[in-house]
């Protein structure tokens, strides 16, 4: 039996602290003492395990003791085969499932909703993407999972992909019918690869949608970190049976850092520890909260936050509740606006707004007396701002045109143009807002005038814009088609 309730990355590094070792290795702030300023802001205990990798504690790239054995509660925990421990946050997971599963000019079949994390893995190991073009619900301006019909559609046309990539749930918490999606792509010998960036409590918590693993799929990505109560940039990598673990390692190798923290790698075996003996009721309690607030924001007129009566059994097969996703436009105002009237005017720092939604992350976290205050600042905001909604725009983003891979068009000669001058050229780079880091363009795609549009309309309502070489996003990237 696996025993869960040890955390043994915490334990060495707990006894390291009480032997009192001189340090004569890096960090060079020698347990804080060259840094006092880091020990005020940080604390003694937290600096004095900020250590570098030694026998005691494991070496992250090939772990043989304690790192092997907080790897291994993970996977029993998580329902897989194997675990690995990631300190480059859950993009490093993404991109060690695809550059495990593609090379250069392999197909892999997914959803244009990626996180932008997905196509830099693209960009990186020169893998074809085959998108299937999600659903769009119109009335919220978000794009559903993917139809296992159209998913069907893709693997019959190319047949010679090598992976079928999934969100299981989206950041709004819509799921596909991953189960009949791992059974088809096998069917097909191709594997399936699970962001669940957002899905964490999925493996804790029975009344949740599906896991990836429980499903069959081949690999997930866990931002532990989110919904799991680990420090920012902690993650998990998992694999199924069948997956060649040593192989997933050196491709980890590739681009994971040589000196791995251990504040990261002890808060998730912490973190592992807590959801292992305590998930399922912490979970159960999450979802009361979140039910209880789309309860009460729906009775405030104007929002609209919704959950499962969304499942419509083909492109939203289940719903995660745990995600208070509110839709914002019947008060005349975008996502983005709420969000920043609620940390300007009101103090709350809710997860992100997009043209049309917000999203509020509910976790373990989080207490009564919390979502009462959000619902509060909601019902002052409905009262003091809204206003006419003609002229807004909805919609989470713009089908494209693929024209190039990823990667031929990020490595082209390239000329940079006014916005309003793209229309109809092919993006070297990346535009998106962040969160949620879909890409609204991304490099090989046509640019046309509904795509311009839309970038200058997210700007004018002030999203957080990135990818682009101009900071101000006045100009793009284009192919120079002429050179």
């Amino acid at each position: 039996m696996i025993d869960q309730t040890r955390a043994p990355i915490y334990e060495a590094l707990d006894k390291l602290r009480k032997q009192r070792v001189v340090p004569f290795d890096v960090p060079g702030h020698k347990r804080g003492r060259g840094n006092p300023e880091l020990v005020d802001l940080l604390g003694e205990k937290c600096v004095g395990i900020d250590v570098n990798s030694m026998k005691p504690l494991d070496n992250l790239c090939h772990p043989v003791s304690v790192i092997r054995d907080a790897e291994e509660l993970t996977a029993s925990a998580f329902h897989a085969e194997n675990a690995f421990l990631m300190v480059g946050g859950t993009t490093s997971a993404v991109q060690a499932m695809i550059l495990s599963s593609c090379k250069r000019g392999d197909k892999i079949i997914l959803p244009r909703n990626v996180h932008k994390s997905a196509i830099n893995a693209l960009v990186l190991c020169g893998a074809v993407p085959v998108y299937v073009n999600p659903e769009v619900n119109s009335e919220l301006g978000i794009s559903l999972g993917m139809e296992l019909s159209r998913v069907k559609e893709a693997i019959e046309n190319n047949p010679d992909a090598k992976a079928v990539f999934v969100n299981n749930p989206t950041y709004y918490g819509i799921c596909s019918d991953i189960r009949s999606i791992v059974k088809l792509a096998h069917e097909h010998k191709m594997m399936v690869l699970a962001d669940e960036a957002h899905g964490t409590h999925l493996y804790f918590q029975p009344d949740l949608p599906v896991s990836a693993m429980d499903a069959g799929a081949d690999m997930a990505a866990i931002s532990m970190h989110k919904s799991g109560g680990s420090l920012t940039q902690s993650s998990i990598l998992l694999t199924n049976k069948g997956v060649n673990a040593d192989y997933v390692r050196q491709i980890i190798n590739l681009t994971q850092t040589t000196s791995g923290s251990y504040l990261l790698l002890s808060s998730l075996d912490i973190s592992r520890r807590n959801l292992a003996l305590r998930g399922r009721e912490s979970f159960e309690k999450v979802m009361e909260m979140a039910e209880y607030a789309r309860k009460e924001i729906n009775e405030i007129g104007g929002y609209y936050a919704y959950g499962r009566e969304l499942i419509n059994g083909t492109s939203v097969f289940d719903y995660d509740v745990t995600k208070l996703s509110v839709h914002t436009l019947g008060l005349g105002l975008a996502g983005i606006e709420v969000y920043d009237l609620l940390r300007d005017e009101y103090d709350i720092q809710i997860e992100f707004g997009d043209v049309s939604n917000i999203l509020a992350y509910i976790s373990i976290g989080d207490r009564i007396q919390d979502i009462e205050r959000l619902v509060g600042a909601l019902a002052d905001i409905s009262r003091i701002y809204k206003k006419d909604k003609t002229g807004m725009l909805s919609g989470e983003f713009v089908n494209p045109l693929v024209v190039k891979s990823p990667q031929e068009a990020f490595y082209a000669r390239k000329k940079s143009v006014p916005i309003e001058e793209t229309e109809g050229s092919i993006s070297g780079e990346f535009v998106m807002c962040y969160p949620p880091g879909i890409p609204i363009l991304a490099p090989g795609e046509m640019i046309t005038r509904e795509i311009i549009e839309y970038i200058l309309y997210v700007k004018e309502k002030g999203c957080s814009m990135q990818g682009t070489e101009d900071p101000l996003i006045n100009n793009l990237m284009v192919l120079d088609l002429d050179s």
